[in-house]
């Protein structure tokens, strides 16, 4: 078997920028900053976390065999000093770097990788990022609770370890980067047992110090970390119960750096009005989507022009605007910044008198009535009555539902509970930069099931097998075909129009004049929303 030795998989990866970020290796050290949430962190275990506010958090308290340049989606090695694949693509050797430590200060060897693969993947885990790693042998034995662990993760030595899979996977070295796959102290994670997520232990370039629930959350730097020279910041606090709006006045009154929670809505304009706050404001793109779902598998929604009248119907023009242009107009299931989108690709085009002829000629002359769910957070629910409004133009009427996210995901998990969903505040942002992540959790017949992200309940299973396929070009040299069967394979789906594609999110947030650092730090496209390890506190200089 013959192999051959890549620094990395990532053909595919843009930056957020078009370039690496600027990272000043002569920042100074020392400081603090302090970064404001409304809501508590529900855990830290990197198993278990999933959503935007303890993402960044734990890509600085853990390390994987795979990470990112910072404020990229360029894929370098972390723990791993180098990783081989074989010609075939299915084994994967990853020699780790010696010398690296947990932040309890045993050193990490090649069976604390097997350990955490397994354990992430163990369904006495429940862990949400499971189904990732399921491209490895023995995952589905494994996964329903059958055999000994991973039979693909085999350790070489103290410090190498060799993962092989059932199938060529273009995507692996994503799915090491994520946040799933870092790497935890066994006897760590036994002694804390369900409260690992409370006293995480990893070999990230912060640790953490103190958690006082519903108050902070203080990270200090390690010092022993493996990356000389970072983290720039001594220490980072987190204050916790602080509404957007009054987290801004922290900023404002040199209380607060970071409003963790961005820029709110209703202050938005205020902010960029005032020079002095707004040179302090960084935008960035991100790999996200928001788009309304429809239910194909319940009527009317289950008539393909049903679906198509109602992406004629809406106006992403205006819904843009009402977010203060925070967005760019979407029409189709990939962002911009993604391989695979479609730049040519026009969609559908807003035309009521269209839509109403679809309609008519579907059989609903009269229209039909049906319900919207939304989450009841600003400025969601003023984005469904936008969509209200739209649709009662072609005769549709929809009655909003205005429920907690909780509420929302779970009826979005049932086949037949949401008709309609608007995706804000839960649309998809990529877990990593491919396009295939924006395929199989919410348009892939594997998220068609309950509980699952895929609330179109959509599942084509033709379009599943071309997928596959495309997930299985791993030679060298396939890269662009690779990105053209992913192009055709969201043109395809869009002709299906299980979705309303509306727009795609910029990310607006604000720093104080405390600290500093490339922009794409404040909006790093991987460490969502940002990346701690390589800000600087000014004061230090």
């Amino acid at each position: 078997m013959t192999r051959t030795l890549l620094t990395g998989i990532a053909t595919l990866a843009l930056t957020a920028t078009g370039a690496l970020a600027q990272v000043d290796e002569n920042a100074p050290q020392g400081g603090e900053m302090v970064v404001t949430y409304q809501d508590d962190v529900a855990t830290l275990d990197p198993a278990i976390g999933y959503d935007w506010q303890n993402w960044s958090m734990i890509k600085s308290l853990f390390d994987g065999l795979m990470g990112y340049e910072p404020g990229t989606t360029t894929l370098r090695n972390e723990l791993a000093e180098s990783h081989e694949i074989s010609g075939d693509g299915l084994t994967h050797t990853f020699a780790l770097k010696d010398g690296i430590t947990f932040h309890n200060g045993r050193e990490i060897t090649a069976e604390d990788v097997k350990y955490s693969l397994e354990r992430v993947t163990n369904p006495e885990t429940r862990s949400p990022g499971a189904g990732f790693f399921s491209m490895i042998e023995g995952f589905d034995s494994w996964n329903a609770g059958e055999g000994e662990g991973l039979s693909g993760v085999t350790v070489i030595d103290d410090k190498t370890v060799e993962i092989t899979l059932s199938r060529p996977d273009a995507t692996f070295g994503h799915v090491m980067a994520l946040n799933f796959a870092s790497v935890v102290p066994q006897e760590a994670v036994e002694a804390s047992g369900e409260d690992f997520g409370r006293e995480p232990v990893g070999s990230g370039a912060f640790r953490l110090a103190e958690w006082t629930p519903g108050q902070q959350l203080v990270f200090e730097r390690f010092e022993d970390y493996h990356r000389e020279g970072v983290p720039k910041l001594d220490q980072v606090t987190f204050s916790i119960g602080l509404e957007p709006t009054v987290a801004l006045l922290r900023l404002q009154s040199g209380e607060a750096d970071v409003p963790g929670d961005g820029i709110p809505p209703a202050q938005f304009l205020q902010v960029m009005n005032d020079p002095a706050q707004a040179e302090r404001v960084v935008e960035g793109g991100q790999l996200q989507t928001g788009y309304i779902t429809l239910n194909t598998q319940m009527a009317p929604f289950d008539n393909v022009d049903v679906r198509k009248a109602v992406n004629m119907a809406i106006n992403k023009d205006r819904i843009t605007q009402m977010i203060n242009n925070r967005a760019v107009p979407a029409n189709q299931p990939l962002p911009p910044t993604m391989p695979g989108y479609a730049e040519d690709y026009e969609g559908y085009a807003y035309d009521p008198e269209a839509a109403i002829q679809m309609l008519a000629d579907a059989g609903f002359p009269d229209g039909f009535t049906t319900e919207l769910y939304v989450m009841n957070v600003d400025p969601n629910p003023r984005i469904a009555q936008a969509i209200q409004q739209d649709l009662a133009e072609i005769g549709v009427t929809a009655e909003i539902r205005s429920l907690a996210q909780a509420n929302v995901i779970a009826a979005g998990g049932e086949a037949d509970q949401a008709p309609m969903i608007w995706s804000g505040g839960m649309a998809w942002i990529a877990d990593f930069p491919d396009p295939s992540n924006f395929y199989g959790p919410i348009l892939g017949c594997a998220g068609a099931v309950p509980g699952g992200w895929n609330w179109a309940w959509y599942c084509n299973e033709e379009i599943d097998a071309r997928a596959a396929e495309a997930d299985a070009m791993t030679g060298e040299g396939q890269q662009g075909g690779r990105e053209d069967a992913w192009r055709q394979i969201y043109l395809d789906i869009m002709e299906d129009a299980p979705w309303v594609p509306v727009f795609n999110e910029q990310r607006f947030t604000l720093h104080s004049e405390g600290v500093a650092g490339d922009d794409t730090l404040f909006v790093d496209p991987v460490h969502i929303p940002v990346n701690y390890d390589y800000i600087y506190a000014t004061e230090a200089e």
